[in-house]
């Protein structure tokens, strides 16, 4: 039996030119992508139809507007008392250690950068070489790998040195992790404490039900570790509220119910 050939319609689907044209629509709405995914993010939150854009973190923020737009690479410090801290402008991309006076206490460390990877190691040898232990340590911090601000944490916490976020320093992300670890937590009202979503790891190539898992474990660990370091879990809630690109700054109300404070200063 000899078939029938196909309709013409369904000829011209199959026909090579047609389908170039196709790979080629395909290969242009793909370029397009890519240069949107490269655009500035102030370029597009400024097009129409765009969510709008969270203020930056140096717009001081009132009850029910407190989250602000995250900029890892520019820490605000404003008026900031006590030495090293550094400009706006430059955030060091690891934790860096200076000592001097903070908040009228010589022989403070300031702790200062973003958390990376191994920084806990450092941060453990180098205060097993001081001579005499810091009074306290004061955080300015964008956060940033939340396993190394845990690590630091407890490390802080079995040294028993108080922690300070100083007036007008930040502390940010994973940096309230740290923060946590002082038995003694003293925060100024004119300090900036946020919290936020993170990233609880880079491996791109995991299916998503695992990396969903990982992330959930992540959360998991952190939770416990607030409640171990004496602080109400629940901080997790407005974190998880929070997307990466943006940061919950925490009302000194919040920082004593959540009890991420034992001391609020001027």
């Amino acid at each position: 039996m000899t078939s029938s050939p196909l309709p013409k319609r369904l000829r011209k689907s199959w026909n090579a030119a047609y389908v170039l044209k196709a790979m080629f629509a395909a290969q242009c709405m793909l370029a397009v992508l890519v240069a949107l995914g490269d655009l500035p993010t102030d370029f597009l939150h400024a097009l129409p139809g765009s969510t709008p854009q969270s203020p930056s973190t140096e717009v001081p923020v009132t009850p029910g507007n407190q989250t602000r737009r995250f900029e890892p690479s520019r820490l605000p410090a404003r008026q900031p008392t006590g030495p090293g801290f550094p400009s706006k402008e430059f955030v060091s991309p690891r934790l860096t250690f200076t000592s001097g006076e903070v908040s009228g206490r010589d022989g403070a460390i300031l702790v200062t950068g973003a958390i990376a990877e191994g920084d806990a190691r450092r941060f453990s040898e180098w205060l097993e070489g001081l001579e005499n232990p810091p009074s306290a340590f004061a955080l300015h911090s964008p956060g940033g790998s939340v396993v190394e601000a845990l690590k630091i944490g407890r490390i802080i916490r079995a040294s028993g040195i108080p922690v300070v976020v100083a007036s007008g320093a930040s502390c940010f992300s994973a940096c309230p992790y740290v923060l946590a670890g002082g038995l003694t937590r003293e925060v100024s009202r004119q300090a900036s404490v946020g919290v936020h979503q993170h990233y609880f790891g880079e491996n791109t190539y995991l299916p998503a039900f695992l990396l969903v898992s990982d992330i959930q474990v992540g959360q998991g660990e952190v939770m416990a570790y607030l409640d171990e370091m004496g602080v109400d879990p629940m901080l997790m809630a407005k974190a998880l509220m929070t997307p990466p690109d943006d940061i919950y700054v925490l009302l000194p109300e919040e920082l004593e119910d959540f009890k991420l404070s034992t001391l609020l200063t001027k």
